[in-house]
Formats: C-alpha cells, structure tokens, sequence
C-alpha cells in the first residue's frame, strides 16, 4: 500500500477533481463518497470548500490550505470491499497519520503529531483510473476546528509512514516489499535493453523499456539537455541512481555501461593489463594490506570483478572509491579505462603490489611515494594514490577522434 500527501493552495480545484465534479473526470459514475467529517450532510465540491473557508477565515491566512491525500492498497486487498471497510481504513491511516513525531537526525522535533481527526476533511473512493486500482482520494482542512496548524513537514513522509504501518498490522504487502521485489525485474530489463542494441541511443534505450510496459521520465535541464531520468512501473517510481550496481545505469554512465557490455576482452583483463604495461608486474597480493576487508558487503560499498587466471575476485569497494576512479579515468576521454580502473582497484584492495615506478626527481620522497597504504589513511586519499599509480604504470591513452 502506497500513500501520498501534499499541502495545496488550489483547495476547490482538487475538490471538484475527487469529487468527480471536475471535467477533466470522464467517469464520475464511478467515484463513491466514503465519507465526510465535521462537514454539513453530504455537500458538493463548493459546500465542502465553503465549510473549510469558514474554519480559515478565523485565523491567520495561510497559503496552502489543504492538505491532498492519495491512498492506494494493493487491488488484491480490497477486491470485495465495501464502503465500511474504506471507511475503516481510512480511520486507521488516519490515527497512524496523527500520531507520528518527526525529528530529524540531531533528534530535533521538525513535526508535532496532527490532527486530521479534528480538522474537517471529505473522502472519496475512485475506480476509474486506468489501470482499474481502488484508491481513496482525500481533501483536508489545514486548521483544525481548535485553530491549530496541521503541521506539513516532511508530510510526504507522514504518510508513507502511516500506510507502512497499517498494511504491516494487515498483514497486506507494504510499498518497500513491492519496491524491492520489482527492483531487480527493472535492473534486469535494463541491462537486457542494453545487451540488445547494436548502437549506443537513448532514443532506443528509452523506446525499448516502454515496449517492455515501463514509463520513462525524462529530466531535462534549462537548455533541453537530458540530465538524468526514472522509470515507472505501476505505481513504483525508480530513480536511474538506484538502479544497476555502482550507478551505472545513471544518464552519464550509460553509454560506457553499453561499451562494457558490448567489448570483446582479449584474454584475461588484467593478465593483459599488466603484461602491457611498462613495468613488468606480478599478480600477488600485497604483504601489507589486509584484503580480506573488502570481500564482504557494507553500506555505502558497491561490488566489483577483478578478472584473473580464468577466475572472478569479487571485492566491495566504497562507492565514493569508484566515483573517484570514474572521474580519474574519464571514459570519454581516456581510450584505456578499464585497464586503468582494473588495476587501480587491485591496488586499492591489495590485491596487487603497488608497480614500483620511478617518479623521476632526487631527494628522499614522501609519504605519498610509499608503495603501502598507511594504517590511518582515509579511503580516498588511498584511491587517489592508487589512481595514480595506476596512470603511471599504464599511461593514460587519449581517445582519438575527440579533437578538430
């Protein structure tokens, strides 16, 4: 069960909408009162917005004025339903609505508990939405009938939070069950989309999920270029930066994403990688670094396969680690990246010893020049070390064709 809520200054216009009132409803035959509390008996749109302007009007003018809720269980819950039982689930979204105190991450109160049970509000089933789900629609005073301001921070989460509760009191499938069953469909569809095309398009990336039955929202920037984008499916929004692993499927990783999966590997990548390089180096782990770290998930990390001797090392690495290594070995403008990323991130793991390469120059050095990673050192300061290691044993190769 999913719901939504929204403070609103256009009060009568969603008024009119779940009431079924407005023309833009093209079946009001099937959109049901369910119920309606400290108003006149049974009003229309006006009567109900009037009724709410009379509890305003005693108090300071506020700008959003109503609160607009959408409630929607799953249809498999509410399939013989009747209207006392919309009636009772909306009482109990409703208590846990009320009764919640947010805070934020100091702990500091950023919303007292409400009081919808107090305020006037009208509540209406609908049917005749297009995919033929029952869901409740409802308009709420935001001044209770004691003058108090029902309180509309972070109300976006007041709500998911109370139709979490009650579907886990039901028994019913919560919103984060439905999101985390469908997450790996989607990331699959995703990468056989990718695996299907010739070409790199996201033209025809965009057109084959919506032939698979998604919706692709696209996010433009001021200047019509494409900036990010989600897919729907049903009533479950996906943003591109949770999908797919290390966020590879977000607009800017795409196409590389595409050349991963579309590249014929000669031979074992780091086997080639550092039979290539320069300076002759042996896969062996580090004496000094404790690998084994990195060989069990923690949040915040991401996985990456190392390929070597016919087998896969998986390693979790942190997720800011493999940004910084993205943005070291740009592959729009380096020929070589995944060879440079492969053995940046054997480096960073300890997988493999740092390539001793002259740095060229006299004197003593630095810490920086250690080919061991300090027991204290942070994360990205390794990585970066790494990077760099990496570049020096490698060379960064410039993709060609890129100048005029």
């Amino acid at each position: 069960m999913i719901a939504k809520a929204k403070a609103i200054s256009h009060g009568i216009n969603d008024l009119r909408y779940i009431t079924g009132e407005s023309q833009h409803k093209k079946h009001p035959e099937k959109i049901y009162r369910v119920l309606d509390n400290l108003l006149p008996s049974e009003p229309d749109a006006m009567g109900i917005w009037n009724s709410m302007q009379l509890t305003l009007s005693q108090h300071r003018p506020i700008k959003n004025s109503v609160i607009r809720i959408e409630l929607s269980p799953s249809p498999e819950h509410t399939q013989f339903f009747e209207i006392e039982d919309w009636q009772k689930l909306w009482h109990d979204f409703a208590e846990e609505f009320d009764k919640q105190v947010i805070t934020d991450k100091d702990g500091k109160v950023r919303s007292c508990p409400t009081n919808l049970a107090g305020s006037k509000y009208s509540v209406w089933l609908h049917t005749e939405s297009e995919g033929g789900v029952p869901h409740l629609h409802a308009a709420v005073c935001r001044i209770d009938e004691d003058g108090n301001i029902n309180n509309d921070h972070n109300i976006h989460l007041r709500a998911q939070r109370a139709a979490e509760r009650v579907a886990k009191k039901r028994g019913w499938t919560t919103a984060a069950q439905v999101r985390n069953s469908h997450i790996h469909q989607v990331n699959r569809d995703c990468m056989d989309t990718l695996k299907s095309m010739q070409s790199w398009s996201w033209e025809e990336y965009k057109d084959t999920l919506i032939r698979k039955g998604y919706t692709v929202h696209e996010r433009n920037d001021k200047k019509g270029i494409l900036r990010g984008y989600a897919i729907v499916k049903g009533n479950t929004k996906y943003k591109a930066s949770e999908l797919g692993v290390g966020r590879n499927l977000m607009i800017l990783k795409l196409p590389k994403t595409w050349e991963k999966l579309h590249h014929k590997p000669q031979g074992c990548a780091l086997k080639t990688t550092f039979k290539d390089s320069q300076t002759e180096q042996s896969f062996k782990p580090s004496a000094s670094a404790d690998y084994g770290r990195y060989n069990t998930y923690h949040p915040d990390t991401v996985p990456y396969t190392l390929n070597h001797g016919g087998k896969g090392h998986k390693f979790y690495i942190p997720e800011k680690v493999l940004d910084c290594f993205n943005d070291e070995f740009d592959y729009r403008i380096v020929a070589n990246t995944q060879e440079l990323t492969d053995m940046a991130v054997a480096i960073f793991v300890g997988l493999l010893e740092t390539p001793n390469v002259a740095t060229g120059g006299g004197g003593g050095g630095s810490q920086n020049d250690l080919p061991w990673r300090d027991k204290d050192e942070d994360d990205l300061l390794w990585a970066r070390r790494c990077a760099r290691a990496a570049s020096r044993s490698l060379g960064k190769k410039p993709k060609t064709g890129l100048k005029r």
